[in-house]
């Protein structure tokens, strides 16, 4: 039997608006015009009206999408609609394209308390942010951060990809270096994925064979630790005290809110995902495609989001949430794990060996 859930500490909203479309994005996104983005306000207003947002809420997060991209009044239109259900939040993220932050908007993100910035970066590399579509530069990199500091918003992540086509281990090098040469309290790196409808995918590039994905990963590791910064999860790296809340609820499996346009959630036991049509969206924002999710579903989502995290899951919130234990439910292929040196069990927790993060979803594959 499944417990009751326990209320919602997380909400995301997702903003489909960008000023340009870069290579590689999967998410929704569509080009940023002035109309376009007064509908949805209206639509995204409609919905966190209509929804039960609960006075529970710890963690916001509005990503994209470009959530600066629309114009200074428009972004204050949204932070303020949302300002009532942030009374109690402990971390407020927002994601950030650095050429789409100014003064007048930076002081709007202070006004309306976030403290968290997330600004995709991607590389330093000039060729390779022309091949993605990007529009920054370093300087513009500096600048934003600046701009951020200088409100006090200094809890910020910054976002690099590998295995970009044709990249060489010297191009990382340089980028990895530029993106800690500002000082930030959070990196997530990412190596690339070629979903088929991305321009990327479109034009037929691919990423790098797995023995380089596989060098680079081990290099960023190695670097990231020597710098000070703890992994904490397979692809993200902090400061002690920078881990993202957010995505860490994620990782613990707990329910979330989602708003907006392809925005998706996962609230008592079900799954429920928003229209990727924006015109959809806008025509009814309170539809939501549900999607419910058996026992068994749960507890291999939980398995296979809770194992991400370097300090693993924690059996007793299994057993509690699940009404079995993991090791009950899991003995034959978990032993067969432990007995190869995949995974661990210590002080409560089920954990990836080092040597597994690599190849995590083959062995997520034996728990299905």
């Amino acid at each position: 039997m499944m417990i009751e859930t326990e209320p919602c500490r997380h909400l995301y909203i997702h903003v489909p608006f960008c000023a340009h479309i870069c290579g590689y994005c999967d998410f929704v996104h569509v080009i940023c015009r002035r109309e376009s983005v007064e509908q949805w306000l209206s639509a995204v207003i409609k919905e966190m009206e209509y929804v039960h947002i609960p006075d529970t809420i710890e963690t916001i997060y509005i990503g994209g999408g470009t959530p600066t991209s629309p114009d200074p009044d428009q972004l204050d239109a949204l932070l303020s609609a949302i300002d009532p259900y942030a009374r109690h939040v402990k971390e407020y993220t927002i994601e950030i394209n650095p050429e789409t932050l100014d003064e007048t908007k930076a002081k709007i993100l202070h006004r309306h308390g976030i403290n968290r910035a997330s600004i995709g970066f991607q590389s330093s590399d000039p060729s390779l942010l022309a091949l993605m579509g990007r529009k920054h530069t370093m300087d513009t990199m500096h600048t934003c951060v600046s701009l951020l500091r200088e409100e006090g918003i200094t809890n910020l992540s910054v976002d690099l990809m590998y295995s970009l086509p044709g990249q060489t281990m010297a191009q990382l090098r340089q980028s990895v270096y530029d993106a800690l040469s500002l000082h930030p309290s959070h990196l997530s790196l990412y190596s690339l994925t070629i979903e088929e409808n991305t321009v990327f995918g479109k034009m037929g590039y691919d990423h790098l064979d797995e023995d380089s994905e596989a060098d680079m990963y081990e290099w960023i590791v190695k670097t990231l630790d020597e710098e000070g910064y703890t992994q904490y999860e397979v692809s993200n790296f902090a400061h002690q005290g920078c881990t993202s809340m957010h995505n860490i609820g994620y990782w613990q499996y707990d329910d979330f809110i989602g708003i907006g346009t392809g925005a998706s959630g996962k609230e008592n036991g079900s799954r429920y995902d928003h229209s990727r049509s924006l015109s959809a969206y806008i025509k009814d924002p309170c539809h939501r495609e549900m999607i419910p999710l058996s026992k068994e579903d749960q507890m291999f989502e939980s398995l296979m989001m809770g194992i991400r995290m370097k300090q693993g899951m924690d059996l007793s919130v299994f057993e509690k949430r699940f009404g079995e234990s993991f090791e009950h439910h899991y003995g034959d292929v978990l032993s067969t794990m432990i007995q190869q040196g995949h995974m661990e069990i210590v002080d409560g927790r089920l954990r990836a060996s080092e040597k597994s993060y690599e190849i995590m979803n083959s062995l997520l594959v034996e728990f299905m």
